[in-house]
């Protein structure tokens, strides 16, 4: 089956992060397949944090694209997870986008606490957010991960201790293309809601 259009779009601009999400099945309930661990680590290892990072900068575009195409009511509509309206998803992605750099770039500098916060996925943003505070927010995660990937560089093969419920456990360098694995998730939800606007 051919890609959507917004995926096309992408795969040129974030191969890696595109491959890697292809290598996810549709109906996995974990992310943790055989393929996925595969792909992921053949495409984040040394020397892929520079690489990685500027097909980041891509999908940040796409998310801030779709964004500006939603009319301000869609924000509060039904937002594609869980109970949560869009503006929630919205800022749920750019949060993961920080934190789940941020975390590698800790295990990259030697700096991982000794008491780290067991990770809590599916946490939304403020219902209420317009679309200055979203983009706002996916400013702030580029910045973020702009300075945790200057960390990871150069370490993208150590080992992260963050344990993720639905991931497990990666290397610094595969958090760092795993997250835009997860903005893909989301853009995916945009796009659609998107287009049933549209359609």
């Amino acid at each position: 089956m051919a890609a959507p259009g917004w995926l096309a779009a992408l795969e040129p601009l974030a191969p890696d992060v595109v491959a890697v999400w292809n290598a996810i099945p549709d109906d996995a309930s974990t992310i943790s397949g055989l393929a996925f661990r595969r792909e992921i680590r053949r495409r984040a290892g040394p020397g892929s944090a520079g690489s990685i990072l500027a097909q980041q900068e891509s999908i940040a575009d796409a998310l801030g694209s779709v964004l500006g195409k939603m009319p301000e009511a869609l924000l509060r509509a039904p937002g594609g997870e869980g109970d949560w309206n869009v503006a929630q998803a919205f800022a749920h992605t750019t949060g993961a986008r920080r934190w789940l750099v941020h975390a590698a770039a800790l295990a990259a500098r030697g700096e991982w606490p000794a008491q780290a916060p067991l990770v809590v996925p599916g946490v939304p943003g403020r219902a209420d957010a317009d679309r200055e505070q979203l983009l706002l927010l996916l400013e702030k995660s580029r910045r973020s991960m702009a300075t945790s990937a200057e960390a990871i560089a150069g370490h993208e093969a150590l080992p992260c201790p963050l344990d993720h419920p639905l991931v497990g456990r990666l290397r610094c360098g595969e958090w760092l293309l795993f997250a835009g694995v997860h903005d893909l998730m989301h853009l995916r939800q945009l796009h659609g809601l998107l287009a049933a606007t549209e359609g």
